[in-house]
């Protein structure tokens, strides 16, 4: 398994980098991003400080922890350069916090997702034809999400993808020990969207296939 959305105490989830990390080792996981939530004032010290842990914790551990960030309730004009400062201060996952039904992300949001150096566009919500166009001639994974509220529009999600052919990955979106997804949990949230295991295996390998691209192992 591989979740590249996750959360620890560098924003809102209640594990330290290592026990999230140990947690999933535990379930066989063999790779986990933690991408806590940020915007302009907290991104360099969030990526420092999740930099410190994967640099120690892959040096003891198959289970890879890679650092990322979540881009969350930022102005679509200040995603791209945020996405770009992110890059360089050493996330290697960015994943944008798209317009999920649950909360008032700002409308635009994902299209300038969309538009900027990114990998993962989670939970976005009612997502147009022309926005999952531009995920796909972008190659940027939408998220079919196992978080409470966020999967409320998965089957939407999951249904445009598949028709026109854009790159789909699952995720937890994991914030406590109770939301990291078992991989039968996964391929059942994966068939509840609509889709099938095919399908559940090429959300997996497109996952992996992010962590490859971005030179990770």
């Amino acid at each position: 398994m591989i979740d590249l959305h996750t959360h620890s105490i560098f924003s809102d989830g209640e594990l330290i980098p290592f026990e999230l990390c140990r947690r999933l080792e535990a379930m066989n996981y063999g790779a986990v991003a933690i991408t806590d939530h940020v915007d302009v004032s907290n991104l360099e010290n969030v990526i420092n400080s999740i930099l410190k842990a994967a640099n120690a914790w892959n040096t003891c551990s198959y289970l890879k922890l890679i650092p990322g960030v979540e881009l969350t309730h930022v102005p679509p004009k200040l995603i791209a350069p945020l996405a770009e400062r992110a890059r360089l201060l050493g996330a290697k996952i960015i994943v944008v916090h798209g317009e999920t039904l649950v909360e008032p992300v700002v409308s635009g949001t994902n299209r300038a997702a969309l538009e900027a150096d990114i990998d993962i566009l989670a939970h976005p919500g009612l997502i147009t034809e022309e926005e999952v166009m531009m995920a796909k001639e972008r190659e940027i994974c939408l998220e079919i999400s196992g978080r409470k509220g966020h999967c409320f529009s998965n089957g939407h999600v999951a249904k445009l993808a598949k028709k026109i052919g854009a790159k789909l990955v699952i995720n937890s979106d994991g914030h406590a020990p109770s939301d990291f997804l078992s991989l039968e949990m996964a391929k059942k949230i994966v068939c509840g969207a609509g889709l099938n295991v095919k399908d559940f295996e090429m959300a997996l390998k497109n996952a992996w296939e992010i962590v490859k691209k971005r030179g990770i192992l």
